[in-house]
This record gives structure tokens, sequence and C-alpha cells, in this order.
């Protein structure tokens, strides 16, 4: 691994904590999303705006600025999966006081978080299966401080007995890895735009995402609309098509019909735009 300088390593940190929040800006525009917050308006939300996501994101960025700092070229043991866990909370905090209360961010706190705690533990590595593997390494040790709160996720999860987001972390971000990140790229080499790519990506993770967002609003009628909704998008040749269009149109519709959002997708969504813009920022040196 490269020896940095205190003042290049700073310099690092720094542009990882820009990445994220950036990420997470880039996927509050991305339209259209079905059932989600996007620049055309609140999707499935009553209490979510645009604005609201930009300024919660813009709010965090001093949190991943802390975590990158915290765990740069450190290895994953209890002490800092506990340190890690800390800063997180801090971020919740921070993040609510920005939102005036609504959570916008605490499934991207958690993914994101991890993500970039695994390139700085790394030094500044940009290889995705590896991050993805150190971040698990992170997230499979115990934080004794963590709170015991029984979220809406949580019940979700053990109503529908599927995994969450906390076990997608764990094994290693596989919607991230094997669906969306080869799914965006796919998409850019056939032509795609860039939006249409990202589209293409969430349309990838929704296809077998237990989507726990969707579970608490809609039940399995709801994750089985955005499972198969998303197939038949990616299924008409995606984004770029006229029928996946239409297909994507049709997913939007019966997702607000069903009062649903798929915000576990869109954080998985902000992870895979985190690694590709990381390792995109590595092939032009700098990180």
């Amino acid at each position: 691994m490269k020896l940095l300088s205190q003042t290049q390593a700073e310099a690092q940190v720094s542009q990882l904590a820009a990445i994220a929040r950036d990420c997470l800006i880039d996927e509050a525009r991305l339209s259209p999303k079905p059932g989600l917050v996007d620049s055309r308006g609140n999707g499935a939300h009553h209490d979510l705006t645009l604005a609201l996501m930009e300024r919660s994101a813009r709010s965090l960025q001093p949190t991943f600025l802390q975590l990158a700092r915290q765990c740069w070229q450190r290895p994953a043991d209890i002490a800092l999966r506990e340190a890690v866990g800390r800063l997180g909370r801090e971020g919740e905090r921070q993040m609510m006081a920005a939102t005036g209360g609504v959570n916008t961010h605490r499934g991207a706190i958690w993914a994101l978080g991890l993500l970039v705690s695994a390139v700085a533990m790394n030094g500044g590595s940009a290889d995705p299966a590896h991050l993805a593997r150190t971040a698990a390494s992170l997230a499979s040790l115990p934080d004794r401080a963590a709170p015991k709160l029984f979220s809406k996720g949580l019940k979700a999860t053990h109503r529908y007995r599927v995994p969450g987001a906390r076990e997608e972390a764990q094994q290693g971000f596989p919607h991230v890895v094997r669906l969306a990140l080869p799914q965006l790229l796919r998409s850019r080499a056939a032509g795609a735009s860039e939006s249409e790519a990202r589209l293409d990506a969430l349309m990838a993770i929704m296809t077998s995402l237990s989507d726990t967002c969707v579970l608490s609003r809609a039940g399995l009628e709801g994750l089985q609309t955005m499972q198969a909704g998303a197939r038949a998008v990616l299924l008409a040749g995606g984004c770029m098509t006229t029928q996946g269009q239409q297909a994507l149109a049709r997913l939007d519709a019966g997702m607000l019909a069903l009062n649903a959002s798929p915000g576990g997708a869109a954080d998985l969504l902000a992870a895979t735009l985190f690694i590709d813009r990381v390792a995109v920022t590595a092939h032009h040196s700098f990180l």
C-alpha cells in the first residue's frame, strides 16, 4: 500500500466525503424513479422533497469525513466497528436536525458510511469486490453500544423473514457488486445516457431486493409489483428504449397506487454510484 503524507491523506479523506455527499444528491435528483423523490416530485412520500433530500445529503458530509479519518489505513476490529457506529449515530442526529426530524437517509448512512470506511481502511483502494469484502468484515463485527431499536425495516425483516440492510452489508453488498454495477457498465457500453444507465442499475437492484421500505408500506404485493416491474423494464431493453421507458412508467404508476417507495433500493443505488465514482477517480489518479 502506498504511504502518503498527512496532507495527502487529508486530501483523500476530504474527497471521499465529498463523493459520498454528491452520490446522495445524484441519487435524489435522478428521474424518473418509481415511487421515489426525484426532480419531478415527492413520489409516494408526503414528508419528503428533493430540497430536503439535498439538505440532508449536505448535512452528512462531515460524518463521512470523520468516518474516513477514523478508518484511514486501519484494520477491521471491534474498536473500529464501535467508533464507526458512534459516528454513524452522530450523523443520524445531524441529519434529523437538518431535516426537522424527518428520516431522509438513515439507510444510506449505514451503506455509504461502511463503504467510505472501507475505502479509507484500504488507504484509498478502489477495487469494488475488495471494498465490499472490507465493508462486510466491518459490518459483521458487534457494536456493543448500538441501541436496541426495532425500526420499521427490522419489523419487516422479521415479519416477512427476509434479509434487510444489515444482511446486505454483511454479505458484501451483493445487489451492488453483482447486479447494479455490472448493469451500469453494460448500459453505458450499449449507448445509454448516464441517467438511463443509472436508472437501469436501480432496476437491477429492484429485480430481487427484499426492500423493507416497500414491505413496510405495501407488503408482499408491493414487493412483487416492484420486482416484476423492474424485470419488465430490463427485459424491454432498459431505459434507453421506448418500450423500457413505457415499462418504467407502468412501474411508477403501480408503486404510487400502492403508496410504495423503494427506499432500500435507492440507498443501494447511491452506494453503487459511490463505488463507481471512487473507481473512476482512482483511475484518474486523484485517489
